[in-house]
């Protein structure tokens, strides 16, 4: 059974998050705090396996409370956030850069039309989380060599003469690690990233707003039909897929989900296997299940170059760790080397 600590500043709410996390046989609410000081107490004498963290609280607020436990005593901690508002959504991105697990919507309590499925994607990642092995932050990754490790039989592949796009798929644990790579490259970076992150419903606007901010590329959701320009980031809106032409113009597609999801990993990989072929750069990082990974692999067998995060900094091995396992990736980095290796190999050139 795994031990759960339950801090927010409404009595109210802890009584109903707690309510809803003893209803799991797997789970036991050890302790509740009213606000972020209360909370670093309890975790050093209760050890939970994991913490739900409010953000807006008396005090001490969540993102304090959570960089402080990172650093004194590292344990799975689960942002929720009641208001869906800038601030509150900033914090807890800034709360996952400090070391937070996972951010999601806060439960408004039983009645509310939203309130089943928020419930069970809570009690879902909580249990998840509590398995994951967290380390103690002081800064967030300390290596500092960014040679990029091969695996031996590709050590002499080919370079295409030039990577027109790079595409990213990251679910669980992404945004830290996206903010990691966009921040370390260059505000002229030569060609467009598109990206697919899985996040809960209301939070992408916040975390694109974020990144922008945090990194020296512009960082949007796109507009259907808008072209891919250099030197910007672009997301895949909130339950479209998102593709690419040859003539690098940004099409959704509203298909079915594919692995579950939408948007999807494997829909962006696809489409920019068939528009770009060897002229691009597939990534995979963090997070659970499978998607994208046979698509990074039919990236690769078509002469891109593919990246897998490694198992060290990965929150969740699942998508990198099943795309190692059946060879899709030419390179496993951490964060700091795929930023180093982007850097170093994908050149400008003339059009």
């Amino acid at each position: 059974m795994k031990k759960v600590l339950i801090v927010d500043d409404s009595p109210t709410v802890r009584e109903y998050l707690s309510y809803i996390i003893n209803r799991d046989v797997n789970l036991k609410v050890v302790g509740m705090a009213g606000d972020g000081e209360e909370a670093i107490k309890l975790v050093k004498m209760n050890d939970p396996d994991v913490v739900i963290m409010d953000i807006q609280m008396p005090k001490m607020d969540g993102y304090e409370a959570t960089r402080q436990i990172m650093q004194k005593h590292p344990v799975p901690i689960v942002i929720v956030s009641a208001g869906l508002n800038t601030k509150d959504v900033t914090n807890s991105f800034r709360a996952m850069q400090a070391g937070a697990v996972a951010a999601l919507k806060k439960p408004q309590g039983p009645g509310h039309l939203e309130s089943e499925g928020i419930t069970a994607k809570l009690v879902q990642t909580v249990k998840l989380m509590s398995e994951v092995k967290v380390v103690r932050r002081i800064p967030q990754y300390q290596k500092t060599e960014t040679s990029a490790r091969l695996p031996s039989k590709v050590e002499v592949r080919r370079l295409p003469a030039r990577i027109e796009i790079v595409a990213i798929g990251v679910s669980t644990g992404g945004p830290p690690v996206i903010r990691t790579i966009l921040s370390k490259l260059t505000k002229n970076f030569p060609v467009p990233i598109l990206i697919v992150q899985h996040i809960a419903a209301g939070f992408l606007q916040g975390m694109v707003e974020w990144l922008d901010k945090e990194t020296p590329l512009s960082v949007q959701i796109p507009k259907n039909g808008d072209r891919a320009r250099s030197g910007n980031v672009y997301f895949a809106p909130e339950g479209y897929h998102m593709g690419i032409t040859g003539g690098g113009e940004i099409v959704f597609s509203s298909a079915a989900p594919e692995n579950g999801v939408k948007p999807s990993v494997s829909y962006l990989f696809c489409s920019v296997t068939r528009a770009f072929g060897e002229k691009a750069v597939g990534v995979i990082l963090t997070g659970m299940g499978k998607d994208g990974v046979l698509e990074l692999k039919e990236m690769k067998d078509r002469g891109a170059i593919t990246v897998a995060q490694d198992k060290e900094s990965s929150i969740i091995h699942g998508m990198p760790g099943d795309a190692i396992k059946i060879g899709a990736a030419t390179h496993v980095l951490s964060p700091e080397e795929i930023a180093a290796f982007l850097g170093s190999t994908v050149k400008k050139h003339d059009h």
